[in-house]
Order: structure tokens, then sequence, then C-alpha cells
């Protein structure tokens, strides 16, 4: 695969802010407005994801109505 192919496959890229785990029936019952509490801070670094796969952490950016992520550490392994 020459390096221009590589350049145009396409990877999905997902941000993990934190995780929860919660009964099946509270998940069910739950409707507009309700409020799922994760582990994690505000301060905390979210994980960078690609594939599902992690490949760095970040912090979240907020930049008028659009947030982003800042990439502050890549996974060995992954570079």
């Amino acid at each position: 695969m020459t390096s221009s192919a590589v350049g145009s496959v396409k990877v999905e890229i997902s941000v993990v802010l934190g995780k929860a785990k919660l009964p099946m029936q509270q998940l069910l019952r739950m409707g507009r407005g309700a409020v799922i509490e994760l582990d994690s801070k505000q301060s905390e670094q979210v994980w960078i994801l690609a594939n599902n796969k992690p490949i760095a952490r970040g912090e979240i950016m907020l930049q008028g109505e659009k947030i982003s992520v800042s990439i502050t550490d890549v996974l060995k392994s992954a570079g």
C-alpha cells in the first residue's frame, strides 16, 4: 500500500469521557432529561480511541458551542 493510499484510509475516532454501571431496569426507565453519573471527574483526562483501540489521552476543550479534544499524551504502542 502506498503512502497516498494509507492517507486515504478512514479511521473512526471516539472519545471516552467516563463509564458507568447501572441495572438494566434503571436504564429502561430512563427518559429525556435523565442524568447518568460517570466515574470520572471534570479535571481528568479522557481516552481517545481509533477504531475502538486506545491511542492517546487528552483534555476536553470548549470553543464557543463546539467541543474538541486536545491530545496530551500519545500511547507508545499507538505511535
